[in-house]
Parts: C-alpha cells; sequence; structure tokens
C-alpha cells in the first residue's frame, strides 16, 4: 500500500505506537496512512505513529471492519466468540493473525466474573509492537458480548518457535520449509 493522505472526518480513537496509550484524533486533522494490515491502519498523526482499529475506520472516511458476533442466548461468554475476535487481530508486521502465528497460549474465561485472561507471547522478547498488540487484543476481545474485562499477560515460556505457527500461515510467510 502505498502511503496516503486522509482527513479525520470525526473523533476517532486510536492508540500510540508503541506504547498503545489511548488517544484521541480529532475530526478534521489531517493523517497519513503508512500502514493497512489486517483491517487495521498504522497513521502518522501530528508527528506521532498511531494505530488506528478497522472497526473505527470509518471515522476516517475509510471503510469500517466489521466485527460481528451472533447474540448468545444466555448471559454466558461464548468461547469461540473469542477466539473468533483473536483471529481478527493480525501481527503489525507479518500479515497473519495472532492465533495462526502461535502468539496465543491460552484463554481462561472467568463466566462469573465475565473476564478473559489472556497468555500470549511475542515472536521475540524484545519486539516494541507488544503493548499495541495487548491493546489490540483488550479492544477487540471486549467487543465480544457479554465480556465485562480482558487481561492480557505477556509470557516468554516457552518460548515462540516458527513450529507454533499454523501450516497457513508457513505457508503465507513462506516459513513451511
Amino acid at each position: 500500500m502505498q502511503k496516503r493522505m486522509v482527513v479525520a472526518v470525526k473523533d476517532c480513537p486510536a492508540r500510540l505506537v508503541p506504547a498503545g496509550t489511548k488517544i484521541i484524533i480529532p475530526k478534521d486533522t489531517f493523517v497519513t496512512i503508512t500502514q493497512a494490515l489486517g483491517g487495521n491502519y498504522t497513521v502518522a498523526v501530528n508527528g506521532n505513529m498511531a494505530r488506528v482499529d478497522g472497526t473505527d475506520a470509518a471515522a476516517l472516511g475509510l471503510k469500517e471492519e466489521k466485527l460481528e458476533f451472533e447474540q448468545p442466548t444466555s448471559d454466558e461468554i461464548i468461547e469461540e466468540q473469542v477466539w473468533q475476535a483473536l483471529k481478527s487481530i493480525y501481527d503489525p508486521e507479518i500479515p497473519v493473525n495472532l492465533v495462526d502465528l502461535g502468539l496465543i497460549y491460552s484463554v481462561d474465561i472467568d463466566q462469573q466474573n465475565k473476564s478473559i485472561q489472556i497468555s500470549m507471547t511475542l515472536t521475540a522478547p524484545a519486539c516494541g509492537m507488544g503493548p499495541v498488540l495487548v491493546s489490540d487484543i483488550k479492544y477487540r476481545v471486549s467487543k465480544v458480548p457479554n465480556v465485562a474485562q480482558v487481561d492480557v499477560e505477556l509470557i516468554f515460556e516457552p518460548p515462540w518457535t516458527r513450529d507454533m505457527m499454523s501450516d497457513e500461515a508457513k505457508l503465507e510467510t513462506g516459513m513451511f520449509f
């Protein structure tokens, strides 16, 4: 994708890269889209890099990504919907979702408290995008029906290896050998 400039058509939520700090890009602000992967956008705004979730893309005049879930028949959190949300999150540098990359180690659902605890890793411990990915996970998984709280723990044991990737991810990245 070539860089292109757009103007925010309304206030747009975003997260600073790499810290993951929430910001609002005000309406009528010029932003430069530097990357579009997995439905998310990395933008340059006022001298900073920020990440705009695809579900908020309409605020930049772009096609909004729909993250839709079937409404449950009870007040329970449906685990498959949590995994659906996780599969909608892509690594910012590799066009593969976090689940197929093998970065999600566990998902624990506490139905009583309506909370989810996710353990994940990064492709490298020094990856500067960790806070942004954690923020992406919290943002997307919180859209699952009946979820009140999402906690994400970054762990590095066991260390990530390409063997943790799905076969599809290995093919997509050329690591199938």
